[in-house]
């Protein structure tokens, strides 16, 4: 794929649910989209795009996890790439990109929960899994991943 043509840029959480809701919530209302705390100051979203057209967003929370103790935590949520742009880094991009943006407002570290078929995508970016996994009804075992961050 030509990568020339592609800028990350901070997005709306409306414009997220551009890409969150066929990736994400196929099938389900578009208010499914729509998270805690997605309109806080504290929180961004990150669009990716490629020729103008918005094909990968992500979403990052200042917020702690319950069962860890560290300095300004965020949570990646909304993690989603369109399926036909998917396997070509661009969610390698927005979650680096992500972890720089935390890192210039303060942030020390990173969580999600991760889908079970993401997980082997974020432990090659070093995260690692966090506890037990668990389920969500209707959308499957999620595992706890955490990221301690570095300058």
């Amino acid at each position: 794929m030509e990568t020339s043509n592609f800028i990350i840029k901070e997005i709306t959480a409306t414009t997220a649910y551009d890409v969150r809701h066929p990736v994400l919530r196929k099938g389900k209302p578009i208010d499914s989209c729509r998270f805690d705390g997605d309109d806080l100051p504290t929180t961004f979203h990150l669009g990716y795009y490629f020729n103008n057209q918005l094909v990968g967003v992500v979403s990052l929370l200042e917020r702690d996890h319950k069962e860890i103790s560290t300095k300004k935590a965020f949570q990646l949520r909304g993690m989603a790439v369109l399926t036909n742009f998917q396997k070509r880094g661009i969610g390698d991009a927005l979650v680096k990109k992500a972890e720089e943006m935390i890192l210039t407002r303060g942030g020390t570290f990173i969580w999600m929960n991760a889908r079970e078929i993401a997980v082997r995508f974020y432990e090659k970016l070093d995260y690692k899994k966090h506890g037990i996994p668990y389920t969500i009804p209707k959308i499957g075992l999620h595992f706890v991943m955490i990221k301690t961050l570095k300058d």
